[in-house]
């Protein structure tokens, strides 16, 4: 007997809505985990030509943990693309003004590029504070095992 893989289509698609709270979790380990659901690699059924994956809201992105003195060391860069146009931001810079961008850069880094990836990240929401916009979607809270 032969077996026969299960191949997605767009259309068969569930799709879920997930709550994490950011509250002193570290960050890579935050996104890592937040890249996999967005991408559907935690369902049996991922493909990796289709959006498999869920909804994600991320609250509380300012309260957000980095370990080591990486707040103070780690840098973020933006190029506008003229003469001396490079802008050098921290990561206690960026936690202070910036959580949610930071998380977005972050999760950014780990889908994949291309038209597919620009997909997948459209279904992320972070939030610097406590409180989101989509109650209406009755998010189910996902708790990290780390």
């Amino acid at each position: 007997m032969q077996r026969q893989t299960t191949i997605a289509k767009a259309q068969e698609i569930q799709r879920k809505w997930y709550v994490i709270d950011a509250t002193d979790k570290p960050l890579g380990r935050l996104v890592s985990y937040v890249a996999q659901v967005l991408i559907g690699k935690n369902k049996p059924t991922w493909t990796p030509n289709v959006d498999c994956g869920d909804y994600v809201i991320i609250v509380n992105a300012a309260k957000v943990g980095l370990s080591g003195d990486k707040l103070h060391n780690k840098k973020y860069y933006n190029v506008s693309g003229y003469d001396g146009g490079l802008r050098t931001r921290t990561a206690k810079e960026m936690i202070e003004k910036f959580p949610c961008e930071m998380v977005e850069r972050s999760v950014h880094g780990m889908v994949p590029k291309g038209r597919l990836g620009r997909q997948i990240e459209k279904k992320l929401f972070v939030y610097a504070g406590p409180d989101h916009k989509h109650d209406a979607q009755k998010p189910e809270a996902l708790e990290l095992k780390f």
